[in-house]
């Protein structure tokens, strides 16, 4: 192959969402409306349960991990749009590329196993209620995070370490409105083969199995639901797990719909609006989801407003 035909590349355009002038501005305030509205529902979130002491238990202490989860992943995968709007500037270093795909895989993984450690700890609060708080300890809660957190950044090394290694690439334009790994695996003159392979593992073994595990638990809180004798009881129990659910279905429906759609329908543009609501939109309805269908935290948002009022 001409080695004159690939460029070594320093640094990397982001084409962005749309190339057509006049959406710009509607893009760049569509975009900035989405990065407040998730950062301050997650603020919400966070200084809700920690100005309130009876938000202090397992579900909660997750939910905040998930906030955390959603205001850095939003971060870090839209701020190059509203900088790039304000200051023109569409560049990225190759170094800066580097570390924005090793945060978005690790944070995407992290919000994967963080939901089906939340999983585990519905299934304890609906089929084990009389032990909850002495099997979902704070110590536990503190380790299945620090697991799940460590886990993600680990699983992303992998993929880091293999790009780091391409010499050289086809174009500096990268198709989309941050660096993700599969358009710049495109761009690759190099041989892709075993990234694609880390790629498939890593997606069978932190995609699937966090599937899995997810969703097994459900089996058993159903079991436990239909056994309740009382329409109340059933409605409670479910009421306590409808808001993670509704989460969990939400996050595995975007992703599938964006990794596995047909090959006829897989093309770059498409990516990059399934991308946009997976990064964007879900880390914003997160937080609405949580306030809107539990009853705590609509009663703590009540109760703020009252005292900030008076």
């Amino acid at each position: 192959m001409n080695a004159t035909n690939h460029t070594v590349l320093t640094f990397f355009i982001i084409t962005g969402i749309s190339d057509v002038p006049k959406l710009q501005v509607p893009i760049f305030l569509l975009v900035l409306l989405i990065y407040l509205s998730t950062v301050g529902g997650n603020m919400t979130i966070l200084l809700l349960v920690c100005m309130n002491p009876q938000l202090h238990t397992p579900m909660y202490f997750f939910l905040c991990n998930l906030s955390i989860l959603d205001i850095s992943s939003s971060t870090v995968t839209l701020h190059k749009i509203l900088i790039s709007f304000l200051s023109g500037d569409k560049t990225v270093s190759y170094q800066s590329c580097l570390t924005q795909i090793f945060l978005f895989i690790s944070l995407m993984c992290n919000e994967l196993l963080l939901l089906t450690a939340m999983s585990f700890d519905r299934y304890v609060a609906i089929c084990n209620p009389l032990r909850y708080s002495t099997i979902m300890s704070r110590g536990v809660c503190s380790t299945l995070a620090v697991v799940c957190w460590v886990l993600g950044f680990a699983e992303s090394l992998p993929h880091i370490i293999i790009i780091s290694r391409f010499t050289c690439y086809k174009s500096k334009e990268i198709n989309h409105f941050f660096c993700d790994i599969v358009p710049l695996l495109k761009l690759s003159c190099n041989d892709t083969s075993l990234s694609d392979f880390v790629i498939f593992i890593s997606g069978l073994f932190l995609s699937t199995f966090p599937f899995i595990l997810t969703f097994i638990p459900y089996i058993f809180i159903i079991h436990t639901i239909m056994s309740i004798r009382s329409t109340m009881g059933k409605h409670k129990a479910f009421y306590t797990c409808s808001s993670h659910l509704t989460v969990v279905i939400l996050l595995y429906v975007t992703l599938i719909c964006q990794y596995m759609r047909p090959a006829s329908m897989d093309t770059l543009e498409s990516n990059k609006l399934f991308s946009l609501f997976n990064t964007a939109a879900v880390p914003m309805l997160n937080p609405l989801i949580y306030s809107l269908k539990n009853k705590d935290v609509k009663s703590a948002l009540k109760r703020r407003g009252f005292q900030m009022t008076t």
